[in-house]
């Protein structure tokens, strides 16, 4: 009996807490009497945070809580009186307020929305008749566009406000609120909650991601910039821990404001491009053909081979992007100087088969599983072809279309001693009655490569990064770290098929730091950019100042 007795108290004391503290904040805005209850019941949802680098966690998406104004037309004495006093605490649009009190026989027309406390008080103290204050909450996202594409927003799907996009789609039933009656009847509650915590059933929580917002606001300043200076369609990159897999930054741009979505222009502005596209993202592809064939033996870095500026392949001719032929080269110049007779070289070493079955070790023909709506498999039909062409094309990134959250895993191969990580967003969701659930990332795949090929692609992505423009103009500033990266600049293919476009290309930059210890993997790519035909010269550059920014502000200690 006393055994039962301190069981009911301990729960009794827990509830209290959770009344007092927890939701405290909301049970005293509900005792608020001096309003009116809203008129379409009290909305509520979970909340999404990021994670600092210090750990501590930053809100990205929560629920805000303030007033809707409404009037009863047929009751206002004065309708320009009312405007008036109410415009001049909360603008509102003459046209908008005069046609909607001249509807003297509706008993309820809403006027203005998300109204904070303080301009509240100020229109009540009005007395106005026929003006009514609501209590109401609504879905806020206090970093306005920042990481819109990971979070999306709630929006309603026909007659049901739901998560649209995003985590707010992914997670929607853990986000979801279904009882926001705050008077449930109290020991039902108690044992309902009991229930949950030892059944583990709950589903109701908060999402905890990797986004890290500092480095979020960085990644999308530098797309922006660069999307401006060379008036391109896209950008887009991803920031990603190369030893675990968490996403620490993901944009697209053009983004939105999901507080305004409404406002985006285009509705295609809310997908994400990084796991619902897919982009030939040219010779970043020719560090897993190198790679690829420095694993089985058939080449080595300073393997040379004739080059004559072309190739030829069923007929077709495969030339270097400046249709010049270098005589004899080796490995290290083919990623230098990206020639895509030495990637198609390596390929004919590999041969067929086996160039095939180590891009598919790479990943890139499977989807991540990462944790966001609407992934989209990889395009690579061609490396099942039975003509040498497309494998050809294929070792230099042309006819092949990947995801560009595929090509993050693939890279981290390259700089995780040969293992792919796969990339997630959500680390952890905490539940209200205390409890913290872990998420497991995706499994990795199998090793693609091993530790020593590993070692000798990241020496010859360092050398390149080192000869590059962009490079050179950095190692001043990024001196005490190895920078591995690759570029590409890819042909884009139309739309509607048959070929390319002659004036089109697509920009990309993809690699690891510090190269022979890394941290993280960073992907970054461009469509259509203006004035300069070649990535070396344009986001390359942005690649190399966002590793110097994520070198210094993780503190990461140089590897020279």
């Amino acid at each position: 009996m006393l055994a039962g007795v301190a069981l009911i108290a301990l729960c009794i004391i827990g509830k209290l807490f959770y009344l007092q503290i927890v939701n405290g904040e909301a049970f005293a805005r509900k005792a608020d009497r001096q309003y009116s209850p809203s008129s379409t019941g009290i909305f509520d949802r979970g909340v999404i945070y990021a994670t600092r680098k210090d750990g501590t966690l930053a809100t990205l998406a929560s629920v805000s809580a303030g007033f809707k104004l409404a009037i009863v037309p047929g009751q206002i004495v004065d309708k320009e009186v009312a405007y008036a006093s109410i415009n001049a605490i909360v603008p509102i649009e003459y046209e908008t307020f005069m046609a909607r009190a001249a509807k003297v026989n509706d008993p309820y027309e809403e006027i203005a929305v998300r109204i904070p406390k303080n301009k509240a008080d100020a229109i009540k103290a009005l007395k106005l008749k026929g003006v009514t204050l609501y209590q109401d909450t609504w879905r806020s996202y206090p970093g306005g566009s920042l990481a819109s594409k990971v979070i999306g927003f709630v929006g309603f799907k026909g007659d049901t406000l739901t998560g649209r996009y995003g985590l707010e789609r992914q997670y929607n039933d853990v986000l979801l609120r279904l009882n926001t009656n705050m008077y449930t009847n109290f020991f039902a509650e108690v044992f309902h909650n009991l229930k949950d915590t030892f059944s583990n059933t709950t589903k109701e929580g908060d999402l905890v991601t990797t986004i890290e917002p500092m480095v979020q606001a960085h990644l999308e300043k530098q797309l922006a910039d660069v999307l401006g200076k060379y008036s391109a369609d896209q950008a887009g990159g991803i920031i990603m821990d190369s030893r675990t897999g968490a996403v620490v930054a993901m944009a697209g741009i053009p983004d939105y404001d999901p507080n305004e979505y409404g406002k985006a222009g285009n509705t295609s502005n809310y997908g994400n491009p990084l796991v619902e596209n897919v982009y030939e993202l040219g010779s970043i592809v020719k560090a897993f053909t190198i790679a690829a064939a420095i694993d089985a033996k058939v080449i080595t870095p300073e393997t040379t081979y004739n080059d004559k500026g072309f190739i030829e392949l069923n007929g077709a001719k495969l030339r270097n992007y400046d249709n010049k032929g270098r005589g004899i080269t080796d490995m290290q110049v083919v990623l230098t100087e990206s020639l895509n007779t030495g990637a198609v070289f390596a390929m004919q070493k590999l041969g067929r088969e086996n160039f095939r079955n180590y891009f598919y070790a790479f990943g890139l023909n499977s989807k991540t599983g990462i944790d966001l709506p609407g992934e989209v498999n990889s395009q690579v039909a061609n490396l099942k072809s039975t003509r040498d062409v497309e494998y050809g094309t294929a070792s230099f990134g042309q006819g092949i279309a990947l995801t560009p959250v595929v090509a993050v895993r693939a890279f981290s191969a390259l700089a995780n001693n040969g293992v792919p990580v796969s990339p997630f967003v959500v680390s952890s969701i905490q539940y209200p009655e205390g409890t913290t659930k872990k998420i497991t990332s995706p499994a990795p795949l199998a090793p693609a490569i091993s530790p020593e090929t590993s070692l000798a692609i990241s020496r010859m992505l360092t050398t390149a990064f080192e000869d590059s423009p962009a490079g050179r103009r950095s190692q001043a500033k990024t001196g005490p770290w190895n920078i591995a990266a690759k570029t590409g600049t890819a042909q884009i293919a139309k739309e509607a098929g048959g070929g390319y476009y002659s004036d089109r290309v697509l920009h990309s930059v993809i690699g690891y730091f510090p190269a022979t210890n890394s941290r993280f993997v960073v992907l970054m790519y461009m469509i259509d950019p203006k004035g300069e035909p070649f990535s070396s010269n344009t986001i390359a550059h942005t690649y190399a100042d966002t590793a110097r920014f994520l070198l210094n502000y993780y503190q990461i200690p140089p590897d020279r």
